[in-house]
């Protein structure tokens, strides 16, 4: 399995520029109570690789995995990785160290 490890400035960066498809697998209530902007949720319960397929062959950013901290993005990671699915990216602090560096949320 192939990780990539992004930190905060470079998923500030990817989504400033619009290169960054920043996929949210944290549970829909998780994500209902605060997100980056811009993330989309996808949650890792009830993950469905086809959905997901689909998802990232209609968007042309590269696709980042987020969790709160880097857990669960590691098992999307894996799970996508044997599903076929060309994502090797996530980030490695998640929402908790957007949230703790002060960063925007909705």
């Amino acid at each position: 399995m192939k990780i990539v490890d992004l930190d905060r400035d470079t998923i500030k960066q990817g989504l400033a520029d619009n290169a960054l498809l920043l996929i949210d697998v944290r549970e829909p209530h998780e994500f209902e109570s605060g997100h980056i902007p811009g993330a989309v949720p996808h949650p890792l319960s009830s993950f469905d690789t086809g959905a997901l397929a689909e998802l990232i062959a209609n968007d042309a950013r590269k696709p980042v995995f987020s969790c709160a901290s880097g857990v669960r993005s590691v098992h999307a990671l894996a799970a996508a990785q044997q599903a076929g699915l060309p994502i090797e990216a996530h980030y490695r602090g998640g929402f908790k160290d957007w949230l703790g560096a002060g960063e925007p949320v909705e």
